[in-house]
């Protein structure tokens, strides 16, 4: 599996309509209230803000930057794509396992890569002048890293830095981003579909030392109207973040006690965020039994270091869970 939310391949494999699938794959907010936001000529017919300050003002407001810090992109993917189009330096380093883009982004550029493994190496020093990338809280695995060291370090190697904390919100951990205005080689990137639950609004931003912003370069109106409308309401739902903050607190225990008395896993890392990975000499077994059961879960196969032991579970909500349980339950008793 190289990517987790592929529902419509997994639901063609057990033939049941994709809606019908338990997506425990899938790490976006489990709440998502109904939006207001309704469908207008205006939307529709008139041409958008191609500038999206609106979007940007808001934008710079919840992260004490300014609008000028801010590159707006048509989601996450595309800025780590457009980031390394504009990177000079040949060599990369990986602090990895990672989200996946960002090798096929390094190689699209022509880097020569380097892949430091997080959970043995990771004090290993990259040369000077190089190209760092580190997800923070990490994936699969979810956890937070203190990077004050790292940074440090980096710093003195004067390296580009890349962190990517598209997962920072869920429990409001600490950012970087206070360090874009002081240092020049440090690009944060952010995905707004993962707290925010919209992954089908596709809107991405790379926050970096307003020298660096003018650099980058996207087509007109890269962004749909509803797009730019959906993400201004809901980053300013101050509702919105306390109940799924609250609520992520409450379906996080919950998923983890059923992890922990399922007794299948021999590891449940800790995370810092809105999933969980396992290990199970039996997961790839798990997987395809939760499969025919049409709960899909992440296989960890693809990720660097880790291998086919390795299963990631996505906090949902308490039917989910409740659906887990009873099949997880079973697995068991089967054994």
């Amino acid at each position: 599996m190289k990517h987790g939310a592929n529902i419509y391949k997994y639901a063609k494999k057990v033939q049941c309509d994709p809606s019908k699938i338990i997506d425990f794959s899938s790490n976006i907010n489990s709440y998502h209230p109904d939006i207001d936001i309704k469908l207008t000529n205006d939307i529709l017919v008139k041409y958008g803000d191609s500038s999206y300050k609106d979007l940007k003002k808001i934008i710079a407001s919840k992260n004490a930057i300014k609008k000028k810090n801010i590159a707006l992109f048509n989601g996450a993917t595309s800025a780590i794509f457009e980031l390394f189009k504009h990177l000079k330096e040949k060599q990369v380093y990986l602090y990895a396992p990672l989200y996946g883009e960002y090798e096929k982004a390094a190689v699209h550029s022509n880097k020569k890569i380097v892949k430091i493994n997080r959970f043995d190496s990771i004090k290993q020093k990259p040369i000077k002048n190089s190209v760092v990338v580190f997800v923070n809280p990490s994936t699969p695995d979810g956890k937070f890293y203190d990077l004050e060291e790292l940074f440090s370090l980096w710093k003195k190697q004067n390296c580009t830095v890349i962190l990517d904390e598209s997962f920072l919100e869920f429990e409001s951990l600490k950012s970087l981003v206070n360090q874009i205005k002081l240092y020049t080689k440090l690009y944060i990137i952010k995905s707004f579909t993962k707290f925010y639950s919209c992954a089908g609004i596709r809107v991405g931003a790379i926050f970096s030392h307003q020298s660096n912003s003018k650099n980058f370069t996207s087509p007109l109106w890269h962004l749909s109207s509803f797009d730019t409308a959906f993400l201004e309401q809901r980053l300013q739902d101050n509702v919105f973040e306390k109940r799924s903050k609250n609520l992520h607190k409450k379906y996080k225990k919950e998923l983890l006690k059923i992890l922990q008395k399922s007794t299948l896993f021999t590891k449940i890392y800790k995370s810092d965020t809105n999933f969980f990975m396992v290990k199970s000499k039996n997961a790839q077994e798990i997987f395809e039994y939760l499969l025919n059961k049409k709960i899909l879960v992440r296989t960890c196969s693809s990720f660097d270091f880790l291998g086919e032991k390795h299963l990631r579970f996505a906090v949902k909500d308490t039917r989910a869970h409740s659906k887990l349980k009873e099949e997880l339950d079973t697995f068991k008793n089967g054994k």
